[in-house]
């Protein structure tokens, strides 16, 4: 038995998916999901690297990190924007289509 030396993810979303029609084709509407959710984990847990890095800059700086940590907060703070699990994140191919009211 022969293991591989490195462990390779694909990293694109599947190239069979229509956003247009996500539910004619249900393996790659789930592909694309994994790749959302994927996706979305590698932002949070680069939010969290930076954060940590950010907190020992804060320790180690002292009474000068508003200066010397300045580009830690910066990226965090681009790192976290947008970044969440609501249904504004989702694409909006996933959202329900809103149904008009019939006038009586």
């Amino acid at each position: 038995m022969v293991r591989k030396a490195k462990v390779e993810f694909d990293e694109l979303p599947p190239d069979n998916f229509d956003p247009k029609n996500p539910y004619g084709d249900p393996v790659a509407m789930l592909e694309y999901r994994e790749h959302l959710v994927r996706e979305k984990w590698i932002q949070i847990e680069t939010a969290k690297i930076i954060r940590e890095r950010l907190r020992w800059c804060y320790r180690i700086e002292g009474i000068n990190h508003h200066q010397k940590c300045r580009h830690l907060v910066d990226q965090y703070l681009e790192a976290t924007r947008g970044v969440g699990w609501g249904k504004d994140a989702r694409p909006p191919e996933f959202h329900e289509p809103k149904k008009a009211v019939e006038a009586e």
